[in-house]
């Protein structure tokens, strides 16, 4: 008798792990997979679930989601899903390491906006268009150059320990989302911290956005 007690105990904690694992699991996707296409669904739901879970204190009706395990930047607005955008992240994964080149993780916010007037694929340095035009590589090659183009999004840490203050600043670490020549190795980790795109996109997101954005980067 004690033994047949014990066995219907071990199996309601085995049904319940499993539904806490599973019920986890939800709450942490942004994506599932439609049964009858294969392909990935979005769902806001779960998404907005977690991000109001694991940040209570902040608002996440309007915001920039990058996922780096996806290669994926989406925007919302109100609440729902807008637009998604190919992206690059870094080649040395997402992480806060300093001195890592990682694409850091965490709240962010849109601190500044730069090349509004820039023609398509025009080269920025510090900020500042420099007249000239990148060679556009629509190919996965990598040019051995880390050309900044087109626009600009400067983004600032909001977790103190994480992506703000001393060397794990995103600011100071100059982590931007902006368009790059290297096309062609959109979709895949490429970047030396920064979030790239497509010319294209980054002007269509940029025109989309304003200064003081939430974003949140996970390593998803």
């Amino acid at each position: 008798m004690t033994f047949l007690k014990l066995d219907i105990i071990s199996k309601k904690f085995l049904f319940n792990l499993s539904i806490v694992l599973f019920s986890s699991s939800l709450i942490n996707a942004s994506f599932f997979t439609n049964p009858r296409t294969n392909s990935p669904v979005k769902n806001n739901e779960f998404l907005l679930e977690y991000l109001s879970i694991k940040y209570p204190d902040h608002s996440f009706e309007n915001f920039i989601y990058v996922g780096v395990k996806r290669q994926e930047l989406d925007l919302y607005l109100n609440g729902n899903h807008v637009i998604s955008y190919p992206v690059s992240t870094s080649a040395h994964g997402a992480g806060t390491k300093a001195g890592s080149d990682m694409t850091p993780i965490g709240l962010h916010k849109i601190k500044g906006k730069f090349g509004s007037d820039v023609p398509i694929g025009g080269i920025l340095k510090a900020r500042k268009y420099t007249g000239n035009i990148a060679s556009i590589q629509t190919n996965p090659i990598k040019t051995g150059e880390d050309a900044i183009t087109t626009r600009i999004l400067t983004l600032e840490g909001l977790e103190n320990g994480i992506n703000k203050g001393g060397e794990l600043d995103s600011y100071e670490r100059h982590i931007y989302i902006h368009g790059t020549a290297e096309e062609g190795l959109i979709g895949q980790p490429a970047s030396h911290g920064c979030v790239r795109m497509k010319n294209e996109d980054v002007i269509n997101l940029f025109n989309r956005v304003e200064k003081g954005l939430t974003v949140i980067i996970l390593n998803n």
